[in-house]
């Protein structure tokens, strides 16, 4: 997070002394400067494409859902449906919005999940289902 963060404020930094470059050079007059900017820009682009790829090249953690123990919880697709979702952060009414139901039924099958999970909370929910492996 730090490191993102100290990327982010150099590249703000760049931009803002790229500005005053740029200033600089139409009030001078002197277009040198101009093409001295567009270099660093040609620059800050590569570097960037460049980062974008080695990111996309890293393996990502995906873990396999164990059926197994998903069958012993005896969910149900909807019931899935909606720990997935609480899994992505959406609220109540944002689940209902996106499954096309009302809100008091996505209530309903939280309240189930969470009985059937075990849990009190929903954040526990989905820290229990990460451990049985289901999400």
């Amino acid at each position: 997070m730090k490191k993102t963060i100290l990327v982010f404020a150099a590249l703000i930094l760049a931009l803002l002394v790229l500005f005053q470059l740029s200033t600089y050079s139409v009030v001078s007059g002197n277009l040198n400067i101009e093409i001295i900017i567009v270099v660093i820009a040609l620059v800050f682009f590569f570097i960037g494409m460049y980062l974008n790829k080695k990111r996309s090249q890293q393996p990502s953690v995906s873990t396999e859902i164990n059926q197994k123990n998903l069958q012993n919880l005896d969910l149900s697709k909807r019931e899935y449906e909606v720990l997935q979702a609480i899994a992505l952060g959406f609220s109540n009414k944002e689940i209902a919005d996106q499954l096309f139901v009302s809100e008091s039924t996505i209530k309903t099958h939280v309240s189930s999940v969470l009985t059937k999970l075990n849990a009190k909370r929903r954040t526990q929910a989905i820290q229990i289902a990460k451990e049985l492996q289901i999400l």
